[in-house]
């Protein structure tokens, strides 16, 4: 069933329960133009994870995206790769070609930059260009990034030695700020601490580490060293073409809010939320037109797959 219309509607009958689900599409459309164009991926931006030597795992570590190494060819640890798994092959290889392109164009931007030194824990940084000649790190407070509004807006961090947060400390999205649109350039090495929940594709010229259970939204793409994780996860991050949110009311006519608890999986297209004990009706809004492939109920939760 393609979903061009947003008034489309699938009703399963389970016993004690009528689940209604209204299916719709929300095209995004580009608001005004970010100061700032995001720096392409090419390849690497279905990557969870990229490195040179090696990635080094401690269970349970779930990537929502691809996986590679290149040029080296192993993987420590088993992980759990929500993808496909490239080690030492030509995709894996094409990935550090498009990241060594990708790191180089974050670097080399100029016009508009702004200096910041030390530590960005507590601030609120509107979208733009950011530049340390040496360290940054996260420690004393949460760093807020915030949009104004404009769901395109970019942020670019120009680091020129390492990037350090420390535990629990979060990089916060405000005002419609996408991580897909945050990337951080960092000249050594990135060290994301424990519990912390982080934002934006990470591209390091040497290594990565995330200490135990730090989560991020975005990518770890390492060019010359390994990509060590321990009990993580990483999930590559939405964009406006690949935007999904499920919203939920208790009344085919609204109002809709999104759905509390939800879950959405990019990389396998599912579709996670608690079961209601009430009648719910459900809208997927998405950047893109969807085909829904099947709504079932698992374990007390609504589990939706499209495509």
């Amino acid at each position: 069933m393609k979903n061009t219309s947003a008034s489309k509607r699938k009703t399963i009958n389970v016993p004690g329960l009528i689940l209604g689900l209204a299916v719709g599409v929300s095209f995004l459309h580009p608001d005004a133009t970010a100061a700032q164009a995001p720096v392409a991926l090419g390849t690497d931006a279905t990557f969870g994870v990229v490195a040179a030597t090696t990635v080094t795992t401690i269970p349970t570590t779930t990537v929502n995206g691809d996986l590679g190494v290149s040029p080296g060819n192993t993987v420590t640890g088993s992980p759990i790769v929500n993808g496909s798994l490239h080690l030492g092959d030509p995709a894996a290889g094409q990935a550090q070609l498009d990241l060594t392109t990708a790191y180089n164009d974050a670097a080399g931007r100029t016009v508009g930059a702004i200096t910041l030194a030390g530590n960005l824990g507590g601030q609120v940084l509107a979208p733009g260009l950011y530049k340390s000649a040496t360290s940054l790190e996260i420690s004393s407070g949460d760093l807020t990034l915030d949009a104004q509004g404009d769901a395109n807006a970019v942020f670019i961090f120009q680091i020129g030695s390492t990037l350090i947060t420390t535990v629990g400390r979060q990089v916060i999205l405000s005002g419609g700020a996408q991580a897909a649109n945050v990337f951080w350039q960092v000249g050594s090495s990135a060290t994301i601490g424990g519990s912390s929940v982080f934002k934006g594709t990470i591209m390091a010229n040497q290594s990565i580490t995330m200490d135990t259970g730090a989560t991020l939204n975005g990518r770890a793409l390492a060019r010359n060293g390994a990509v060590a994780l321990d009990a993580n996860t990483i999930t590559i991050p939405a964009t406006a073409t690949d935007f999904v949110t499920l919203v939920s009311a208790a009344m085919v006519t609204g109002p809709y809010t999104d759905a509390a608890g939800q879950t959405v999986n990019l990389a396998t297209k599912t579709i996670t939320v608690p079961l209601s004990g009430n009648t719910q009706f459900y809208r997927i809004r998405a950047g893109t037109a969807l085909t829904l492939n099947s709504i079932t109920i698992q374990g007390g939760n609504v589990v939706i797959l499209y495509n």
